[in-house]
Formats: structure tokens, sequence, C-alpha cells
């Protein structure tokens, strides 16, 4: 297929994804989904290892803009300057995500919520800005940026309001927590690499999944270890992982010559 076919596929499912989504009726948040199994108040710090177990992402953010800092005039981990915007983003809402975090599970509402996802959001449209500049154009990737960052925080924002509203809705945020994660893997096999290191991206989506399926798990985990540590605390730690890979990826990548592209992993 020609990359103008592959452009046209993404936004065929893009748009099936939404439409698909917005077939259901609107879906809003469990209210069980705050009563968290680590009720621990240690050092006066309320549902302590949710908690504490944030630092990991406040770690990894500042490593990440740390080494991103040190690239800055490198052209063989960073073909184009510009290409370090959406890194940054990246980044930043990593080591946001920790405080907006902690904020929230120190006292866990509707309210405190916002401010644990809209971190979350910069750092989901951050990655596939990234991985558009990467793999499809780097202008478009971006110039995409922007746009992407509106409508992560708006798809909050409208969560927010409906929630008070009395009708909660749900469904644009799980769109931006979720579509990407479906995309990038197709942009990773549609579209000839930049650099090496492909597989850092693979694993950071692998990370991910498994720290959704240590969500799930919050109370299950908390009773296996009797009560050392809940999912939740460790979905932290592996999404923070997860990111990590991340700033591996950025640390060891290599310009590939244009002749070889085709051959990136």
């Amino acid at each position: 297929m020609s990359p103008k076919q592959n452009i046209a596929l993404l936004i065929g499912i893009s748009v099936a994804a939404v439409m698909v989504l917005f077939w259901y009726p609107p879906i809003p948040q469990d209210p069980a989904y705050h009563n968290f199994a680590d009720q621990r108040v240690i050092a006066g710090i309320p549902h302590f290892g949710d908690v504490i177990s944030n630092a990991a992402f406040l770690a990894v953010g500042m490593l990440g803009l740390w080494h991103l800092f040190q690239l800055r005039n490198d052209p063989v981990c960073l073909i184009e300057k510009q290409e370090a915007l959406p890194v940054a983003v990246v980044f930043a809402g990593t080591a946001l995500i920790a405080l907006g975090s902690a904020y929230y599970h120190w006292t866990p509402s509707n309210e405190t919520l916002v401010w644990d996802r809209l971190p979350m959001t910069l750092a989901f449209m951050g990655i596939f800005s990234m991985i558009l500049a990467e793999r499809i154009d780097v202008k478009a990737g971006v110039v995409l940026l922007v746009p992407l960052l509106i409508a992560g925080i708006a798809s909050v924002m409208y969560w927010q309001m409906t929630e008070q509203s009395g009708h909660g809705d749900l469904r644009p945020y799980i769109l931006v927590q979720f579509l990407p994660m479906l995309l990038i893997p197709l942009l990773l096999w549609l579209f000839p690499a930049r650099y090496t290191g492909g597989r850092y991206i693979v694993e950071m989506i692998g990370w991910y999944g498994l720290a959704k399926g240590f969500e799930f798990l919050d109370a299950d985990i908390w009773e296996w270890t009797d009560g050392w540590i809940g999912g939740h605390a460790l979905k932290h730690l592996t999404a923070a992982w997860g990111m990590y890979a991340l700033v591996r990826y950025l640390k060891h990548r290599r310009r590939l010559a244009d002749d070889f592209r085709d051959q990136a992993a």
C-alpha cells in the first residue's frame, strides 16, 4: 500500500472507532472506582501505596526531560529540533501525572480525578504526536500536537461538566486514552522508521497494557499480597516503567540512513 493509502486506513479506523464508541449511550463514572484497596494511613498519608507510587512518574518525567535537554544539539538522536516539542510534552505530562495522581489518591473523588486525568491526556497526545512526526511527517506531527492536546483536555472537561449535570459521559476520554494505543502499532507497521530502537515503543505499549490489567485487579492483588501492595499502586509503577522505555528509546536510538529505513523494526 502507498503512504496515502496507509494514511487513509488510519483515518478510516479512527472514524470507525468514533462511530462505534458513540453508538453506545453515555458512560458515567462508576462511583465504586474511587474505592481502592489500599486504605492505609502511614506517616499521615492516606491511601499510602497509591499516593507514594506516583513518585515513579515524577522520576521518569524529570529523567526524560534531562535526556532530551542533553540531546538538543545531537543530529543522530534528534534529526530535526522541532521533534523535541512533542517529546517534551510527553515527559512534562508524565511528571505532572505524579502531582495530579497523588492529589487524587489523597482524597479520591470525581472532583480530584480531573487533576489525575488532565496530565494523562498530555502524555497520551504527546506520544501520538511524537510517533506521527517520526513515522509520517515531522511538520504534520508537530502541527497536530496543539489540536491533539486541546482534544485531550476537552475530553476531560467534557466528562467533568457532564458529571456535574448528572449525566456523566466518559466516551471522549476513553477515545483519547485508547485510540492512540490502537493506532500507534499500525503506524509502526505501516510507515518506515527514522530511528533505530522501535522495540522500545512496542515495550512501552506492552507495559501500559499490563498496567491496565493491574488496575482491574486492584483488590485481588491486595489480597494476594496480604495487604502489602494493591493493584493500583502496581499500575502506577508499571505504567511509569513503560514511560521509562521511552527514556531508553530517546537515549539509545540512532538516525537511520534513508536507504535502510524500510528495514527498521
